[in-house]
């Protein structure tokens, strides 16, 4: 099974990134998606997720009124614009696959992990 979130780079203090994760159909096919990050010596933390059908979205404190989480089927991708980051949003980013359609804030939810992208933030 493969995720590939893509989109990372380095942007300065105050600037925006759209994350993006390509999903195949077969593994994401009415599940939830959820981005996670984990920042070097820290573990890895919940940022975002969204249901099935593009409702039941909610975000880790840290993501809440900066970052926007959605999805296109048509498409199989799931997005994540972060606008407005801070240098501690620097962290390497993953989307994952749920075992259900419901989202969750919880990683032992996820079943599939894609490599991540590298976020980083200057100041």
């Amino acid at each position: 099974v493969q995720l590939q979130a893509y989109g990372g780079g380095l942007v300065q203090t105050g600037g925006s990134l759209r994350l993006s994760c390509a999903c195949p159909r077969r593994t994401c096919s009415n599940n939830a998606m959820g981005w996670f990050r984990q920042a070097p010596g820290k573990e890895r933390e919940f940022v975002a997720t969204i249901g099935w059908r593009g409702g039941d979205i909610s975000y880790g404190e840290s993501a809440k009124g900066r970052f926007t989480v959605s999805r296109d089927n048509a498409k199989n991708t799931v997005y994540l614009q972060m606008n407005s980051l801070k240098p501690e949003d620097t962290a390497i980013y993953y989307c994952a696959a749920s075992r259900s359609a419901t989202g969750s804030s919880q990683m032992t939810q996820y079943a599939y992990w894609g490599k991540g992208t590298q976020v980083t933030v200057s100041s």
